[in-house]
């Protein structure tokens, strides 16, 4: 995210800009990141600016989810979803994070407020606890700012974000 992108939002928004940027540079081994709202939108990702040319510049070998950070949304969303169902249908209390371990990565999901999750593709040779507690302590900074007039300004911001780039 350049200084431009960020221009004119808000300190919330920027200090959320700033965190994933921080949760991306700072851990090993995270492919991609997708903060997802509660019914599905995607909020903020690492796809973004200058967060998605730190991961590349770190990965360069291999890239997030084939698809987009869209793309991670829509899974993290699902599966946010099924999670949350389960725990309602086994009536096991409220779902804090979810982790599904594959041959050659892993996804990460995390409850941050009212229904928004944070969403974390790490590669095969992340530390899984590590992930798991940078997540928590992007949940911790982010979740009391995370309102539904922050939400809608991130929404826009990307919107904008996805206009100016398809020109």
């Amino acid at each position: 995210m350049t200084a431009s992108t960020t221009f004119g939002l808000s300190s919330e928004a920027r200090n959320l800009h700033w965190l994933l940027t921080n949760l991306v540079e700072e851990v090993p081994g995270i492919e991609s990141v997708a903060v997802v709202s509660s019914d599905g939108l995607l909020l903020l990702s690492s796809d973004q600016g200058h967060i998605e040319e730190a991961r590349q510049s770190r990965t360069a070998a291999r890239s997030g989810p084939r698809g987009s950070a869209a793309d991670l949304a829509t899974i993290v969303s699902g599966i946010g979803s099924l999670t949350v169902g389960a725990a309602r249908l086994m009536e096991f209390g409220g779902v804090k994070h979810t982790m599904v371990a594959m041959d050659e990565g892993s996804l990460f999901v995390m409850s941050i407020s009212d229904g928004s999750l944070l969403g974390v593709h790490g590669s095969a040779e992340c530390d899984m606890s590590v992930v798991a507690y940078h997540m928590a302590l992007f949940v911790g900074r982010a979740g009391h700012v995370l309102t539904p007039e922050l939400r809608s300004e991130l929404r826009k911001s990307l919107e904008s974000e996805s206009a100016g780039s398809a020109r």
